[in-house]
């Protein structure tokens, strides 16, 4: 089958969460360490969360900053491979953090909506919730640096 530049950026429903998340877990070893899954993969994103425990504690008992910003990453990169057959050289170029107010120590949940999807980049929103909770406690802006055909 012959794939159009757009059908490169076209959503791909043939990307289950778990597909999606092995891809992540197969090129980053790193990932293995990070105790998260990615739950969905949705029309505009795609959903993930993080497990928490003692070891993503910071003094206060609060979740720290890094555990949040690399749950953002992750479900962004999530949100980009389940668009992009090619999406695995996608790179981090801007990530913009913004703390709500401090998470009581228990699993998060990471929502991601592409706001916009070009041909060179993808602009992605990410709201952090509490599991259970309805308020947010971070709100992440992010911008991926999208691989050229070659």
């Amino acid at each position: 089958m012959n794939r159009t530049p757009a059908d490169r950026l076209a959503p791909r429903p043939d990307r289950p969460a778990r597909r999606v998340e092995r891809i992540i877990r197969e090129g980053l070893p790193e990932a293995a360490d990070a105790d998260f899954t990615v739950e969905q993969i949705t029309a505009d994103g795609a959903i993930a969360r993080r497990r928490i425990d003692a070891r993503s504690l910071r003094p206060g008992g609060t979740v720290s900053g890094p555990v949040m910003m690399t749950l953002a990453d992750a479900v962004m990169y999530a949100a980009v491979l389940a668009r992009m057959e090619d999406g695995r050289m996608a790179v981090t170029s801007e990530l913009s953090i913004r703390f709500l107010r401090r998470p009581p120590p228990a699993d998060l949940i990471a929502r991601a909506e592409i706001v916009r999807f070009g041909r060179r980049q993808a602009v992605i929103e990410v709201r952090i919730f509490v599991d259970g909770d309805p308020d947010p406690v971070a709100l992440v802006v992010g911008t991926y640096a999208l691989p050229q055909p070659g």
